[in-house]
């Protein structure tokens, strides 16, 4: 990592992703993984012969069959190569993403592909999410994903009409940035003249999360290709370089509630945030970005994390996006992608942040590509019992 030089620099240079979608029964499970890899593979210039090793991720609770990576061989490739499985909840994606860095870094292999995926229509999401927690000692988890405490929150402090408004402006900058992706899962047309009457109207799924506010359910893959300086320098015309990584967990010490006077509880959002910046000298990360693909679950959660992962203070997070300086050619476009609340193929998704952003940098986006140059990227993952992953990318190696 930056805080102590990595043995060698790492830099992406093949991205590939499926299109997301709530159902995708033309393909199977390892059909539907060789779409994304082909992409990649064709992306970096290279074939399957040239990959070292494959790490591969996803919820295998989720669809419900143990160990997916022997089966999807016929589609990640990966048969005769050294191959390792990851699951880490929502954070999956991220996590592959780390440890293909990490191994070509230490020298282990020179190229490594990480490969995330869901297929979430063959399984039961929630069954599996409300199943994987103690119903005595973790009751507050049986929601699985579904809370509605960071609305309580927002809401508590900044007053109940501001803060809806301000998560339905959140969920609109957000379907306006799907629409110019042809990736997309869900892109609904919606203007911001709708606010008043999506507040008014939208179903609540839990307090004042509505159902439009929330992630979905996707099908889809993602495949991120990384290399070692001179390999990646010799294949890729524009590689994106791995400045650093930070993974922060929190199980063991699991509260629902974040930060306070009189209990101190960091959330690790915060903690990973800040850990970061210091130990690579940023001290202004909302000047210093020029993108961030967020894993936003809901709006009411993006909105909230603004605050804690740019270091602002006061209202500053709801001024950024009242004043749309989230959207693409804003002072800080955050996913121009459409972020998780268009798309969540939950293996994948904060895979897709760290790929989406690397687009970003190498000006490879097409229609939702950022017109200002983008040199320093952020991508963030999130899952399991508040599991924060965050990952830096250059466009310079010059750290």
């Amino acid at each position: 990592m930056a805080h102590r030089k990595k043995n060698r620099n790492v830099g992406i240079i093949g991205i590939g992703q499926t299109k997301y979608s709530s159902h995708r029964e033309d393909v199977n499970q390892p059909e539907m993984i060789h779409e994304a890899v082909s992409a990649a593979l064709k992306d970096a210039g290279i074939t399957i012969k040239d990959i070292d090793c494959i790490v591969h991720g996803n919820m295998e609770l989720f669809e419900m069959v143990h160990q997916p990576d022997l089966w999807h061989v016929l589609g990640t490739g990966a048969y005769g190569k050294d191959s390792i499985r990851i699951t880490t909840g929502g954070t999956v994606g991220a996590t592959i993403g780390c440890a293909s860095d990490n191994l070509v870094a230490s020298g282990m292999y020179d190229i490594v592909m990480a490969i995330g995926f869901e297929k979430l229509q063959e399984g039961h999401t929630t069954g599996g999410i409300t199943n994987m927690a103690d119903p005595l000692w973790f009751r507050n988890l049986q929601t699985g994903a579904l809370t509605g405490s960071k609305a309580y929150d927002v809401i508590r402090e900044f007053g109940e009409e501001r803060a809806k408004r301000v998560s339905l402006m959140y969920r609109i900058i957000m379907d306006k940035h799907a629409g110019l992706n042809p990736l997309a899962h869900r892109s609904f047309g919606l203007e911001f003249e709708q606010i008043d009457d999506l507040v008014r109207t939208s179903p609540k799924l839990v307090g004042d999360l509505k159902l439009i506010e929330m992630c979905s359910q996707s099908d889809g893959a993602c495949a991120v290709i990384y290399a070692v300086e001179k390999k990646a320098k010799e294949l890729a015309k524009t590689p994106v370089w791995v400045r650093d990584h930070i993974t922060v967990h929190r199980e063991e010490t699991f509260v629902m509630f974040g930060y306070d006077e009189k209990y101190p509880v960091p959330m690790t959002h915060r903690f990973a945030a800040e850990q970061l910046y210091k130990r690579n000298g940023i001290k202004k990360p909302l000047e210093y970005f020029d993108v961030f693909e967020m894993y936003d679950p809901a709006a009411w959660w993006a909105v909230d994390w603004l605050r804690d992962f740019f270091q602002l203070k006061g209202d500053e997070h709801l001024k950024l996006v009242e004043n749309k300086e989230i959207m693409i050619g804003g002072k800080m476009p955050v996913n121009p992608s459409g972020g998780v609340i268009a798309s969540n193929p939950i293996g994948a998704t904060a895979l897709v942040r760290i790929a989406e952003a690397a687009l970003q940098v190498r000006g490879d986006a097409g229609k939702h590509q950022i017109p200002t140059p983008v040199n320093h990227a952020l991508a963030s993952g999130f899952g399991g019992t508040m599991w924060t992953v965050l990952t830096m990318l250059e466009k310079e190696l010059n750290w």
